[in-house]
């Protein structure tokens, strides 16, 4: 397929982009389970290893499926936003996981003596490397509510060693959202990078490159495989050029490339993304009324119901609130132990973007460890229930719930 031609629609480009014929004319991007490559000659090996012509050799640095998924996940995010209406180039780089791609952004970007701007209720795993890892390298971060756009402005004034500001939008799991063109528009002024974490949205939902990102990370385990099946991640960057040089080396000087057979999963899941998204946001929407209107419910956080405080912001910035809420209890710690345990189909389990709705207890399950003053500084109180909205009948996923809410 011609990644030259100007892909119309959404699904098109997720089934299409990348895609390329392989000698034996398989029509499904195989497996491609090898660690090396073989050289026609000595001086196409010296080419290859030089990057004076295209070629794989050794998988570290790449094999074809991880070059497709990476083709089509960067179209994906420049999808339509690039003048008039074409796609903007944009380069990825496939990783083992969702944590590799966030690393590789880091270091690749950061050394001693610089500070990455950053918010609260961050994803767990990114969090604690911020707080304890890379401090030991001179890398140290400032948390602060990036919706004060004022103290933004102040931070980045005053602070030249401020060199990112890191967001995820929405944020998991309280599902506060950031306004990503005026944060952009900041880190421009100041000279500072700003990458964003888009993977409860997805660039179906959300771009954020339109709105003026250096860097865009996914959890490629979550929606974008979309069937629980592999671990993965990707990191695109706006600098082409910085993505196939230090991006790349960083990638592969940490061992973090992603494996034949999750790349062949990812792209198998990517295909059906647009048809996903849209059931998992109908089913979402529902399921957010129903909780809102439920007497057993304190609290509803979805930026898809008008009393969410990012209800207008994440209007202006992504197609739809997408497919993950929580809730409160009324009954806190007690009332969320007993809600998981009568659940009937839901299933119980921590990550998300799955076919199946899954249903998790944070202060029980994923920040059991945390003390209670960290967690409810983040919106992680006692009675809050994490859903990741699912595929199945709407009126099956409110009935098992409804049930398992009565006391």
């Amino acid at each position: 397929m011609n990644d030259q031609f100007l892909y119309s629609g959404f699904s098109s480009l997720a089934i299409h982009a990348g895609h390329q014929k392989g000698s034996n004319n398989a029509h499904v991007t195989p497996v491609y389970a090898t660690s090396s490559y073989v050289f026609d000659n000595a001086e196409q090996g010296m080419k290859i290893f030089r990057g004076e012509e295209k070629g794989y050799m050794y998988a570290r640095f790449g094999n074809p499926g991880a070059t497709e998924a990476e083709e089509k996940i960067a179209m994906m995010e420049g999808f339509k936003i690039g003048e008039e209406g074409t796609h903007l180039p944009l380069k990825a780089i496939l990783h083992s996981s969702g944590m590799a791609a966030i690393s590789t952004l880091l270091f690749m970007n950061l050394q001693k003596g610089d500070k990455v701007l950053t918010h609260y209720s961050l994803y767990g795993g990114t969090d604690e490397l911020l707080q304890n890892l890379l401090p030991l390298f001179g890398v140290t971060s400032v948390m602060a509510d990036l919706n004060n756009l004022e103290a933004v402005h102040q931070l980045l004034k005053t602070d030249s060693s401020i060199r990112m500001i890191y967001v995820e939008t929405p944020s998991n799991p309280i599902l506060r959202c950031v306004d990503l063109q005026v944060l952009s528009s900041l880190a421009k002024q100041y000279g500072v990078l700003i990458a964003c974490d888009n993977t409860l949205a997805t660039p179906y939902l959300q771009q954020p490159f339109k709105y003026g990102a250096d860097f865009v990370i996914h959890s490629t385990t979550k929606f974008l495989n979309g069937h629980g099946t592999a671990i993965g991640g990707i990191l695109i960057g706006r600098d082409i050029e910085l993505m196939v040089t230090k991006g790349k080396k960083t990638n592969s000087l940490l061992g973090s490339n992603s494996n034949p057979f999750d790349a062949f999963l990812l792209i198998n899941g990517l295909k059906t993304l647009e048809l996903r998204m849209k059931q998992h946001c109908i089913n979402a929407s529902m399921v957010s009324t129903f909780l809102n209107d439920h007497p057993s419910v304190e609290t509803v956080n979805y930026n898809g119901l008008p009393l969410h405080p990012d209800f207008e912001l994440s209007k202006k910035q992504m197609r739809h609130a997408g497919a993950i809420l929580s809730f409160e209890l009324k009954e806190g710690f007690e009332a969320g132990i007993r809600f998981i345990d009568k659940l009937n189909m839901c299933t119980r389990a921590v990550s998300l973007g799955t076919c199946d709705t899954l249903i998790s207890h944070p202060a029980s399950m994923s920040h059991a460890g945390v003390s209670k003053d960290l967690r409810e500084k983040y919106g992680i109180t006692d009675g809050l229930i994490r859903m990741s909205i699912g595929l199945e009948n709407s009126e099956d996923i409110i009935g098992d719930l409804d049930q398992a809410l009565i006391s």
